[in-house]
């Protein structure tokens, strides 16, 4: 998945901002939260960071191309990178959405509400 392509499908889920921070990383967030991050580059693929559930955790850890994120899992954290050849573009987007969903049902009532979540 290239950085228009991420780009893309992040801004095509409900309520998302985007901001360049952190270094050139590009990110994105729901409710203010931060659910997917895109950066880091290795190689020529994107490194493309978001969150997953316990179950997540588990599968992608210590799959090909996949590894805990650099300084978030380190801080307990359930972040996962995908870098080089790591997961393909369908399974990438159902992962960034399934992010945005965990984030976002961590948003307060109210807030979800106001995002027309």
């Amino acid at each position: 998945m290239t950085y228009r392509e991420f780009n893309s499908f992040c801004g095509s889920l409900p309520a998302t901002t985007y901001v360049v921070q952190w270094g050139g990383a590009h990110v994105w967030k729901v409710g203010g939260k931060v659910f997917a991050i895109g950066g880091w580059e290795r190689g020529h693929h994107p490194g493309i960071t978001f969150k997953v559930s316990e179950i997540g955790w588990e599968i992608l850890r210590e799959a090909e191309g996949c590894r805990p994120a650099p300084y978030l899992a380190s801080r307990g954290m359930k972040w996962i990178q995908s870098y080089d050849t790591g997961l393909g573009k369908r399974e990438l987007k159902q992962y960034l959405k399934a992010s945005h969903d965990l984030v976002a049902a961590g948003l307060s009532r109210k807030k979800r509400a106001e995002l027309g979540l």
